[in-house]
């Protein structure tokens, strides 16, 4: 069986010592988000991780969910989890205090969906699309939409989810057909069918609200035709309790690979009463809010998945007695030595180690960012955030939930043949990372949202807020000899990253194949050089820390300077071989005709 501990020591270091987290109640509301409080906070989400959400993995995934004529019911023992999650106040944590949120920083928020995503993702996602749906209103929507759906959604009572996609247009939403008629009376009528809607009926809230990209009767074709309607599963009372049912039904559940214990739906609208959401036609921007940051918490589940992925396999590398070491046994007193002497074993664990607190890391960083661009009184400040931010969405997603997926299946390798077997967990965690490459926009889109969008935007500012600050760390740290090591591969990948995006720049411009080809190998470099980043800010902290004394902790910050060593040894060099991908051009992929495949 599985088993999982929240990792507060480690999440500790990145947050105190190298993000600095502490200097976020210098902004506007987050005075009281000190050290001890945020500390107090994530020992309570690790109770609630580990004694309630994590024994209900396994078990949920066994069973799964079970549909009946449109009724969904979720796997024994998530209804009460859920009341537990409710009562503790974790759905409203960073939301706005004045529709009932805590207004704690959204970088704990980050923080709790890598715990949660690590302890249950299935579990998770429910929540995390809530979070989506309150994200668009808040922005989006008019006072007296959000007086009445907020504070009930902010306290967990009723749920949200994002109603996007449709079986004949996949990412392509421009082709939408589903409807909105005006009633007359300020609301419309939605019909249409939407597909893969995650946690989209359940027995865990009172109500459920979705959010639906629908066409007026005089909408333009294409995206700049889709407005969003917010539709109740229940149409509220005068009391604002449920009441009466909407003409929106579950009309089954996929059968998949993995997250079995979340509901994906096909959602079928038939004159269902909704409100619009913002402005005529002006779906789209709405829907980025919701899908930006659902990328992002996509991005965690991968980092999650891995992160319990890992836990796992070093568990049974070190208990796993099999052979004995080339270098001489290294446990004569027993039959053989374990497995974690092997270097290729030892090859799958530092993998998994470096990308999980490397990506650790990136992601709080993001996290603080949001809260930067949100909160900070500069409005030059603010805009460097949120760029920084725009930039890293699409690396973030992507990058990490492939290294979700690979880490899990590194880690079923560690348990070799029981690794393949159920009951041992690990085949669950390759299974539910697997989804994540694919929904909320697959990687391979989120590469071209960053070459086609990101790069070009604003003549290249976001990849300014990005290469400057980090060029200037760079050439500050040469001049710490002990640092070397680490600065000098990690500048040459920068050097590459850098090199990629001019050539990109100039071959897209003439033929956009180009740029389309270099794309995902683009996004690959992008997310190694970031995380070498993130290493060498731990790799100074540590060696500053050892050579105060390091309080008891110096195998814990000589392992951080190993396995920073380790990634720029072993896992950085593939920035090498993505570049003479990416030189390579587009040529050999587009030159088969259709047919000759």
């Amino acid at each position: 069986m599985p088993v999982y501990k929240a990792p507060l020591e480690d999440i500790g270091f990145v947050l105190n010592d190298v993000l600095n987290a502490q200097s976020l109640t210098q902004l506007p509301g987050l005075g009281d988000a000190s050290p001890d409080l945020i500390s107090a906070v994530l020992e309570e989400a690790a109770k609630l991780c580990e004694n309630e959400l994590q024994p209900l993995n396994r078990s949920g995934h066994e069973e799964g969910c079970h549909y009946e004529n449109g009724v969904v019911r979720t796997p024994k023992g998530f209804k009460e989890a859920y009341d537990k999650y409710v009562e503790g106040g974790w759905q409203g944590l960073s939301f706005d205090p004045e529709y009932g949120g805590q207004g704690l920083p959204h970088t704990l928020t980050f923080v709790m969906e890598e715990l949660m995503n690590s302890a249950n993702m299935a579990f998770a996602m429910y929540p995390g699309l809530t979070q989506g749906a309150m994200n668009a209103i808040h922005t989006h929507a008019n006072e007296e939409l959000k007086a009445q759906y907020l504070p009930k959604m902010a306290s967990g009572e009723w749920s949200g989810t994002m109603c996007l996609t449709e079986p004949h247009c996949g990412t392509d939403l421009g082709l939408i057909k589903t409807k909105a008629v005006p009633a007359g009376d300020g609301s419309y009528k939605v019909t249409g069918t939407k597909i893969f809607i995650s946690a989209g009926e359940h027995d865990l809230t009172s109500n459920i609200i979705h959010l639906v990209l629908a066409k007026l009767p005089d909408a333009p074709a294409g995206t700049k035709g889709i407005s969003l309607f917010l539709v109740p599963k229940f149409l509220p009372d005068e009391n604002n309790e449920p009441g009466q049912r909407n003409g929106v039904m579950c009309g089954s559940i996929e059968h998949k690979m993995g997250i079995m214990a979340n509901a994906t739906c096909v959602m079928n609208f038939d004159d269902a009463t909704g409100w619009l959401v913002g402005e005529p036609h002006k779906g789209m921007r709405a829907m980025f809010t919701m899908m930006n940051a659902a990328r992002l918490g996509v991005g965690m589940q991968g980092l999650g998945i891995a992160a319990v992925a890992y836990q796992n396999g070093l568990a049974y590398a070190k208990d796993r007695l099999q052979g004995r070491s080339l270098g001489g046994a290294k446990a004569p007193e027993k039959p053989a030595d374990p497995i974690i002497v092997h270097p290729d074993v030892r090859k799958n664990l530092l993998a998994g180690k470096a990308f999980v607190e490397g990506g650790r890391a990136l992601g709080y960083w993001v996290g603080m960012l949001i809260d930067m661009y949100e909160r900070h009184p500069d409005p030059k400040v603010q805009q460097e955030a949120e760029d920084f931010v725009a930039l890293l969405t699409p690396v973030v997603k992507a990058y990490f939930t492939d290294m979700g997926y690979e880490v899990a299946t590194n880690m079923q390798q560690v348990y070799g043949g029981h690794g393949y077997i159920r009951e041992w967990g690990m085949e669950q965690f390759v299974r539910d990372a697997r989804i994540a490459m694919i929904y909320e926009g697959a990687n391979g889109i989120q590469a071209l949202d960053l070459v086609g969008r990101k790069m070009p935007q604003n003549m290249g500012r976001l990849l300014r807020r990005f290469f400057h600050p980090m060029q200037a760390e760079l050439e500050s740290s040469m001049s710490n000899p002990a640092l070397m090591e680490f600065v000098i591969p990690l500048s040459k990948a920068f050097g590459k990253l850098q090199q990629a995006t001019a050539i990109i720049a100039q071959k897209g411009m003439a033929r956009p194949d180009e740029a389309g080809a270099a794309s995902t190998d683009y996004l690959r470099i992008f997310g190694l050089v970031s995380l070498g980043w993130m290493w060498l800010k731990m790799v100074k902290v540590a060696q500053e820390k050892m050579a105060e004394g390091s309080d008891g902790k110096q195998s814990f910050y000589d392992a951080k300077i190993k396995t920073a060593r380790f990634f720029m040894e072993k896992m950085l060099p593939e920035a090498d071989a993505r570049f003479k991908s990416l030189m390579a051009g587009g040529k050999t992929l587009m030159s088969l005709d259709a047919d000759q495949f």
